[in-house]
């Protein structure tokens, strides 16, 4: 069923059309996704272990690769690194073991400080509540009927209190309550390291099985989806590694500077709860600040160690994770939230740990794969719009302040005038092709023409300069800056306009360029726009409306002090004949000063449109702003030296074939 899309009516409104009731694919791709999602629940038992031996080959191939280049063999080396990982975990496993035995002896000799610190805690709260109930049994007891004291003096006693002795427990019962928990996850850890061996022995051939079953026919795709999702993953872990063992080491110190037992032990659970995103300092924060308020007898300990948590996790999480994530994972912040819900849910503690690594699975399999790209889309942190998409949003929104924070981003990598031709009038165009369809609602129009005022009353302080090459920092986890994901007009040497009292008479001016916007209903907004940047370069602009320049209304068209016409169209294509006949108006109007024609399009455009430019006969056919204002700046120029056809230039050594076409004057022999 082909979407309709709204239609202008006689009344000038628009209709809306009915909502479409789901297809068969999509109801077929709900059902899909509701038979994978309970797959991976009913199946976490199995699919638990083999995830986290994946991701765990992933972190461990690194070092099996370093270990082969030093002729370890293939077994060898996988054998080493793994073995890196085990001495690792060991090695925790016995120092929580010896912190919590010291921490066990430690804290009974605390004890008096700790019944203390209870009983303050106690009195102050639930101690008042008894203190006003007891208070109250004695105020109602005195009010009570001699009657009523005397049966509760005559109760009979409270029965006896007896007491179950349990029978003394067994060796074997206590060995079995000891290692019986500790089975499970051995033999989790086992068979996570076990299959982890194998897929780092046969990497080669599963990568080729993988391929061989998801894209053998696109080759290309598929080993760069690999190659993605391994180096994302392995600068992802150790990253994550390096900063959470930063922060366990320094939040261990800090704990046995402090004077809080178990530093060490709090140091290592720092640095493993911290995996868990977001909330895993906090969790982690939890034990050492109970003990620190319990065995101190104040409560400075416990202020320090909440300034030692939530300051590290501040400069941390604020400072060191930007800086050395950079384009690591390549998520959105609220993804990784979302994320870890959905995991958290589905496996459960296990499933926050690998949270963030397996929605980065997904999302570089929704980068690669045409029709997972909805997952890019909504978990990576890739701009799901185009700046030119931004703006037009934006700008239909009626929200000048959000164009404006866009502008000074952009701005701080380009021109003003390179803002304005890849941002702004490409979705001034798209908005003329929208209203020309009937395709905006009532109200839009407006909103537009507001924001495009405000934006140019916001950006009236900033100067049209060219800006250094594109900053890291507004790139974006793929490599693609904000700026290259516009197609800005190649930079032409800058013209100076020379002191106003060396310029033509009829240039020195308050206005002597003559705007005439088209019929469009924001060829207006792109005359503003031209008027700005000319006078950016010391040249006054006088913008009037189409219906000035009519047949009726030509005659009294004030073109005194007039040196350049320009007549400026979103859309040439869309009114050839209304331009035509507009510029031989104009010819006849002001004779003697030369017309542009502002062809907003490509190079490649320019030259399809030649039969059409000798029908309208101007002299300069522009094809972006920088154009415009190159052209108007070499005009001047060249009347001031009265030279036509050379232009003043930064450096007269740069002239080529793209200026010279840019500035819409004939190629001269050995330009080139």
């Amino acid at each position: 069923m082909q979407t309709m899309r709204p239609t202008p009516v006689t009344d000038g409104k628009v209709t809306v059309p009915p909502a479409e009731t789901p297809g068969l694919r999509g109801l077929l791709s709900l059902a899909v996704a509701a038979v994978v999602v309970c797959a991976l629940y009913f199946a976490r038992e199995v699919l638990i272990p083999i995830t986290l031996a994946v991701l765990l080959s992933f972190l461990v191939a690194p070092i099996a690769a370093w270990f082969r280049r030093w002729r370890c063999g293939r077994a060898g080396s996988v054998m080493l690194a793994m073995l890196l990982p085990l001495v690792v975990l060991l090695g925790l496993g016995t120092i929580i073991g010896t912190q919590i035995s010291a921490l066990i002896q430690e804290v009974p000799a605390e004890r008096t400080i700790i019944i203390k610190k209870i009983d303050t805690i106690r009195n102050a709260t639930i101690g008042n509540y008894n203190s006003f109930v007891k208070q109250a049994g004695k105020e109602l007891q005195h009010a009570a009927s001699p009657h009523q004291v005397s049966r509760l003096l005559n109760q009979p006693p409270p029965p006896e209190r007896v007491s179950v002795v349990p029978q003394p427990t067994a060796p074997s019962d206590v060995a079995k309550g000891i290692v019986g928990p500790l089975l499970d996850p051995l033999a989790e850890m086992f068979i996570v390291f076990v299959v982890a061996t194998f897929i780092l022995l046969y990497r080669e051939d599963l990568r080729d099985r993988m391929i061989r079953l998801f894209g053998s026919t696109d080759l290309h795709r598929t080993t760069t989806a690999l190659d993605d999702a391994a180096e994302r993953l392995s600068r992802y872990f150790l990253t994550k590694f390096l900063i959470n063992a930063g922060f366990g080491i320094v939040v261990g110190l800090g704990l046995f500077a402090i004077g809080v037992p178990g530093a060490i032990l709090w140091g290592v659970l720092t640095t493993l709860a911290r995996f868990i995103p977001y909330i895993g300092s906090f969790i982690a924060a939890v034990p050492p600040l109970l003990l620190a308020a319990a065995v101190d007898p104040g409560w400075s300990m416990a202020i320090w160690t909440l300034v030692l948590f939530v300051v590290g996790e501040m400069l941390v999480g604020q400072v060191v994770e930007p800086m050395m994530y950079g384009r690591t994972t390549g998520l959105s912040p609220i993804s990784v939230v979302i994320a870890a819900i959905f995991w958290g849910w589905l496996w459960g503690p296990i499933g926050l740990l690998l949270s963030t690594p397996l929605t980065l699975c997904f999302v570089v399999l929704g980068r690669h794969v045409e029709r997972l790209e909805f997952l890019d889309v909504l978990l990576g942190d890739r701009p799901a719009l185009t700046p030119v998409e931004t703006f037009y949003q934006r700008a239909l929104a009626g929200d000048p302040d959000e164009a404006l924070d866009q502008a000074e981003i952009l701005l701080r990598d380009r021109s003003l005038c390179g803002y304005y031709d890849t941002v702004v009038l490409p979705a001034l165009r798209l908005a003329a092709g929208d209203a020309a369809r009937g395709a905006l609602y009532p109200g839009q129009l407006e909103r537009i023409t507001m924001t495009v005022a405000e934006l140019l009353d916001g950006l009236s302080d900033q100067d049209d300069a060219e800006k250094p090459e594109h900053t890291a920092s507004l790139a974006d986890p793929a490599g693609q800056s904000l700026a290259e994901q516009t197609e800005p007009h190649p930079s032409a040497p800058q013209l100076y306009l020379p002191p106003q009292a060396q310029l033509a008479p009829i240039w020195q001016g308050a206005a002597p360029v003559l705007c005439i916007a088209g019929r469009g209903p924001l060829d207006g907004e792109a005359c503003a726009i031209i008027a700005q940047l000319l006078s950016k370069h010391g040249i006054g602009t006088r913008v009037v409306a189409h219906d000035a320049a009519a047949r009726t209304h030509i005659a009294s068209l004030d073109t005194e002090g007039v040196a350049l016409v320009f007549l400026c169209y979103l859309d040439i294509a869309a009114a050839p004949s209304s331009l035509r006949y507009l510029a031989q108006r104009i010819r006849t109007a002001c004779p003697d000063a030369p017309i542009s024609a502002g062809f907003w399009t490509s190079k490649a455009d320019y030259e399809r449109y030649a039969d059409f430019q000798a029908a309208i006969g101007a002299t300069y056919y522009p094809t972006s702003l920088r154009d415009a204002v190159d052209q108007v700046l070499g005009a001047a120029i060249a009347m001031a030296q009265r030279a036509p056809v050379s232009p003043i230039l930064a450096d007269p050594e740069s002239q080529s074939e793209e200026h010279v076409f840019r500035l819409g004057l004939p190629i001269q022999p050995g330009a080139a």
